[in-house]
């Protein structure tokens, strides 16, 4: 890519970082002549509707910010095969190299870094937007003071509290207990991010480490975080408070959005009354970290008079000003005598062996120093973002830092890094090791499979137990079922849809829905509208006169409910349902049956749903005497007349 022109406007022309989605180059914009950063979506991710969208996110959340502590978005589009959004380049470090440089943090330099945040933070909550993936990598310390937060690429919209999908995203340190069981994410979840970060910055280290990601995420779920000044005793109380409210286990204990964690930070600021760092930037805190004070170098005491006629301690004047006294040869006369100052004893210079031993040393300990921190001999750490980048992409990466890579791949299952990526190395992830050792690669199969029983009836509590002891069970879903009693099980939903009954394992972590049943809808068939939607109201569904309908009914008397009217898909409490009104039996017309014999009469009459009668008693006889023979020769009502199903119709009849 370097050198490339992208979009006819970009120049790229060096590579800044790399993720696991996309690579940052620094360019210049040929049209506005000035300098920017790039990020570039990596290649093998362009089929990937997934990531690509997540990668156009980035841009529309960024986008929609404009806050001193938000890095802007200037543009995106697509370039070839490869989606491009452009920001503003900011040269300095990030918060993660900062701490790798200095360890541990003043409580004063947290809260200036852990305000810049929290101020860019809370312009993101009130745009409705969660950022999902805090962390000390995504905080920009820039060279001239500024702080600002980057990487939006997994936000989304803090009103749409969406899970995360079959994966967990964003970096496994920094996620918060709702986002590793349940997968799902609101502003507190950023809350948790900052709480952890400022723990770090306290501490110098994350409160919770493993050797597999699957056992940090488990610490995260289950422990509390320790309080900072258990680690760092210079951590003031109110500060421990602070992180403790931030990573509260319970959402709902936590600060409601980074302005609340924010106006408290400032409070907290104000109460403990620590001194400021004077600085000329925008913030205050890292600059002096960067740049610590040095001690002054002078050459004498700071006393020292810089007189020239006054002869300073220890100085090797030619001569010095001695007492004046009578000079000889011109009477009267006061004069000042200069002379030669007395030859010093040398004194033997045993201070050079010492000189040439500490030179010595001093050499060697640079060649070792130079050999073993930059040279050949140096350290490497495997970096954590191996972890989700394509076979391929990894040992590209592991190769830059001059460590081999072994021909044969492992396997390992983890729950939160998608089949066919990388999901561990050995040595593993963080270790720091020396150059050229041979690093596997070991490949995520997915979720560890674990064994599963769902059958449809079982009990609600034998069914949450099942789906809890391995699994992320979701917020149940509720239906009526005539067949099922309430509380019993309907179905199982893996992440995809699909059922789980009749399946015999499914992949640790994975989130899964119970589909419960809360027994059978109330009969309401002959009730009137108001008693109906009674019944309906009791069981939390919500009758819409507005979705009534009406029908006739032999059975159900006119003004009273058939049933409920017809609904698409299953029923669940909270919906709306319609009833359907009788408006009693179905009118019909009365038959042609004149010059019918009774026997067809009758029968025509039947099939219209009518009753036929006499009209004299005559007619009777000949009926009963003449059936087949005999002829109507009146109908009343007449035919073609429009009656009630039911309704009674009068025959006369005759014979010959």
């Amino acid at each position: 890519m370097i050198g490339r022109l992208i979009d006819g406007r970009y120049q790229v022309r060096s590579r800044i970082a790399r993720g696991g989605m996309a690579t940052v180059y620094l360019a210049t914009d040929l049209r506005l002549e000035r300098r920017v950063a790039v990020k570039v979506m990596h290649g093998h991710l362009a089929d990937d509707s997934q990531f690509k969208q997540r990668f156009i996110q980035e841009a529309r959340s960024a986008a929609r910010l404009a806050h001193p502590n938000v890095v802007n978005v200037f543009d995106q589009g697509q370039d070839s095969e490869s989606a491009y959004l452009v920001m503003e380049y900011l040269p300095g470090i990030t918060l993660r190299d900062l701490l790798e440089e200095y360890g541990s943090l003043t409580p004063q330099q947290t809260i200036d870094i852990a305000e810049a945040v929290l101020s860019g933070l809370a312009a993101a909550h009130k745009a409705g937007i969660i950022h999902r993936d805090l962390k000390p990598e995504n905080v920009l310390l820039a060279d001239d003071g500024r702080i600002k937060i980057g990487d939006f690429g997994l936000a989304r919209a803090a009103t749409a509290n969406t899970a995360t999908g079959a994966q967990l995203l964003g970096t496994i340190a920094y996620l918060s207990p709702e986002l590793v069981t349940r997968g799902v994410a609101d502003t507190r979840s950023d809350i948790y991010a900052v709480g952890i970060m400022m723990y770090e910055m306290l501490t110098g280290e994350q409160p919770f480490t493993g050797e597999q990601p699957m056992q940090i995420a488990y610490r995260h779920a289950n422990e509390p975080v320790p309080a900072p000044s258990r680690k760092n005793p210079k951590v003031p109380r109110e500060l421990d408070e602070l992180v403790h409210w931030a990573t509260a286990k319970d959402p709902e204990q936590r600060p409601a959005d980074a302005r609340a964690l924010l106006d408290q930070l400032r409070d907290t600021e104000a109460v403990l009354s620590l001194p400021p760092i004077a600085t000329t930037g925008p913030t205050r805190a890292f600059t002096q970290v960067l740049a610590p004070a040095r001690p002054r170098h002078t050459t004498g005491p700071a006393n020292q008079s810089t007189d020239p006629g006054v002869a300073r301690p220890g100085a090797d004047a030619a001569t010095q000003v001695l007492s004046p006294r009578r000079g000889a040869g011109i009477p009267g006369a006061d004069v000042a005598i200069a002379q030669p100052a007395a030859p010093r004893r040398r004194r033997p210079r045993r201070w050079i062996p010492l000189v040439a031993v500490i030179a010595v040393l001093a050499l060697v300990g640079g060649t070792f120093g130079w050999w073993f921190g930059f040279g050949p001999g140096a350290n490497v750490t495997i970096p954590d973002t191996v972890a989700g980048l394509s076979e391929q992409d990894a040992r590209d990466l592991l190769a830059s830092l001059e460590l081999e890579v072994a021909e044969q791949n492992g396997q390992i299952a983890s729950p939160v890094i998608p089949a066919g990526a990388v999901g561990e190395t050995e040595p593993a992830i963080g270790s720091a090791v020396a150059k050229g050792t041979v690093v596997t690669l070991l490949i995520s199969t997915g979720p560890q499979p674990y064994p599963i029983a769902f059958e449809r009836g079982m009990a609600r509590a034998d069914a949450e137990t099942m789906a809890s002891e391995h699994f992320t069970p979701l917020e149940p879903e509720l239906r009526f079922d005539a067949e099922l009693p309430a509380d019993t099980l309907i179905d199982a939903l893996a992440d995809d849809g699909s059922s789980l009954l009749g399946v015999a394992e499914y992949g640790e972590l994975r989130e899964l829905t119970l589909v419960l049943s809360v027994g059978a809808v109330p009969d309401v068939a002959n009730q009137t509208p108001d008693a109906a939607r009674g019944l309906l109201t009791a069981v939390d569904l919500a009758p819409d006169p507005a979705l009534d309908s009406e029908d006739y009914s032999d059975t159900v008397d006119e003004g009273n409910v058939i049933g409920l009217a017809p609904v698409e898909g299953v029923l669940r409490p909270g919906d709306r349902v319609g009833l359907v009104l009788s408006l009693g039996p179905a009118p019909v017309e009365v038959p042609a049956i004149e010059g019918m014999s009774w026997n067809q009469a009758r029968d025509a009459l039947a099939s219209a749903g009518l009753v036929a009668a006499f009209d004299r008693n005559i007619d009777r006889e000949v009926a009963e005497t003449f059936p087949n023979s005999s002829r109507v020769t009146r109908v009343t009502p007449g035919v073609g007349t429009t009656v009630r199903r039911g309704d009674t119709v009068s025959l006369r009849l005759s014979v010959g």
